[in-house]
């Protein structure tokens, strides 16, 4: 693939052969992500279907979506599991690109083993330093959502507590929702 040491672009990043393994763009290095196990597929894709009946007619959520962002000043691809934008910041006339060319309203992480809430909570202010919106991240086992604010602590959501944001308007869901939907609980 690419010989260890060599720094990618991001065009060059988005130039390699698809394969079983998806990849992030992280100072300059192809990092495979962690490979899903079943609870996360399912809740991926319940949360795709999810969030995509609400964006309808608002914009389009997208599983798996290289983004195209800056990270301390290089390019940094990350791929969330599922990706909200507006047709506001991408309009809907823009079609098959390879990454998101815009920051998106929203990314979507959910928490895989191995992986902690620290990590997350560091990807988030990468995040908002490339101009997202809200990060949603999913803890399988805890059962809870939490979503982080570029300007002001994250808030935890549990059972039936509505996940409402002013920035996503008609959109209410809870974890007892989501995990119902997902045929987890």
């Amino acid at each position: 693939m690419v010989s260890a040491g060599t720094k990618l672009t991001l065009e060059a990043f988005l130039a390699l052969p698809a394969g079983d393994v998806t990849y992030e763009l992280v100072d300059g290095q192809a990092v495979p992500k962690v490979s899903p196990q079943e609870t996360h597929s399912i809740l991926t894709f319940t949360l795709t279907t999810l969030l995509s009946r609400w964006a309808k007619f608002h914009g389009r959520v997208r599983l798996e979506w290289a983004l195209a962002l800056k990270r301390r000043g290089e390019d940094w691809a990350p791929v969330p599991d599922v990706t909200y934008i507006s047709y506001e910041r991408l309009p809907a006339s823009v079609r098959r690109t390879r990454a998101c060319p815009v920051p998106p309203e929203l990314v979507l992480e959910i928490l895989s083993p191995g992986q902690t809430i620290q990590e997350f909570e560091n990807k988030a202010q990468d995040y908002f330093a490339a101009g997202v919106l809200r990060m949603w991240l999913v803890e399988p086992d805890a059962l809870f959502l939490q979503v982080f604010f570029p300007d002001r602590p994250s808030q935890i959501y549990t059972g039936d507590i509505p996940i409402t944001d002013p920035l996503f308007p008609g959109l209410s869901l809870s974890i007892k929702e989501i995990f119902e939907e997902a045929e987890l609980l």
